[in-house]
């Protein structure tokens, strides 16, 4: 992955933690350093690598649009949204979004036009669709709660904030987790076997759980002490959570590794670059990366 040359950009470095984060050693490389590589948006949110195009799309919540960056050119204005926030590829390759006001989830056509695959549940319509995931079934796991229902100036229909999955070959929208105040961040680990969920209202939690054969959670594994909105998951299970400070890191038995520490308080995170070995983080009014050793996990059935 190349970085953009500085006459382009300005990048913002800053040191790596030291022996408080002995933990990250295993992770960042002595050449890691949080580099700024966009900035002047209002929100940041949704960071996802397209690896066919080789580049980054995200979105800028308040101005209601989707951003790219690409690593030789920079940012530019992809397209107008209805206020999107998480963003994923499915297993062919396509961007799924959550729309806040459009209370729905899509998925992104290669004309530029789109479809929307949950809207409702039982027959009321979605709070705001915030952030999801993806399983090698064809499975979408979005997590529900209101934060975006401002945007779409209605109220709410569906009596609580909740964890969704949607069927591939149904389309149906079945109930996941209603045990959170406001369900955010989403990401199953590399196995496909658990799934973690954060809520960032009363809760302040993750909650890992096992998935068991029939799509059910088990009762929950163990909890991460922190106040996460978006999260991503590399090869080896590790947990990159989004929160004050900076990116706080977990093994996949919950253990703390450490804080990679970020100028802005970030939003969400994904993995990206030709390798898979970049975080790219989204920080309220700027766009973050910083290089990792170990890469991001995919869905296994991904075709990308």
């Amino acid at each position: 992955m190349k970085m953009l040359p500085a006459s382009l950009l300005s990048l913002f470095a800053i040191a790596l933690p030291t022996s408080a984060d002995e933990g990250l050693a295993s992770i960042l490389g002595e050449e890691s350093k949080v580099a700024q590589i966009g900035t002047g948006y209002k929100f940041t949110e949704g960071p996802v690598w397209l690896p066919t195009k080789k580049i980054l799309v995200f979105s800028d919540i308040p101005n209601s649009v989707h951003m790219q960056w690409d690593p030789d050119e920079g940012d530019s204005k992809l397209r107008e949204v209805e206020a999107t926030n998480g963003n994923l590829l499915d297993l062919e390759g396509n961007l799924l979004s959550c729309q806040h006001a459009g209370r729905n989830v899509i998925r992104w056509k290669a004309d530029g036009s789109h479809e929307v695959l949950a809207s409702e549940y039982k027959g009321k319509k979605l709070n705001s669709p915030n952030d999801l995931a993806i399983r090698s079934d064809g499975s979408i796991w979005f997590t529900d709660p209101t934060y975006g229902l401002g945007r779409s100036k209605e109220k709410q229909e569906i009596d609580g904030q909740n964890v969704y999955r949607l069927d591939p070959k149904s389309g149906a929208v079945t109930l996941v987790y209603a045990g959170f105040d406001m369900p955010n961040g989403i990401a199953f680990s590399p196995d496909e076997k658990r799934v973690y969920i954060s809520d960032t209202g009363k809760v302040g939690k993750i909650r890992a759980f096992d998935i068991k054969d029939d799509n059910t959670l088990s009762e929950v594994v163990f909890e991460l002490d922190v106040r996460c909105d978006g999260m991503c998951i590399d090869v080896k299970g590790n947990i990159y959570t989004t929160s004050t400070g900076g990116l706080h890191v977990f093994d996949k038995s919950g253990k703390k590794l450490g804080v990679i520490k970020t100028p802005e308080h970030p939003a969400n995170v994904c993995f990206g670059g030709v390798d898979y070995n970049y975080l790219y983080i989204t920080a309220r009014t700027s766009l973050y990366q910083i290089s990792v050793k170990i890469p991001g996990a995919k869905p296994k059935a991904a075709k990308w």
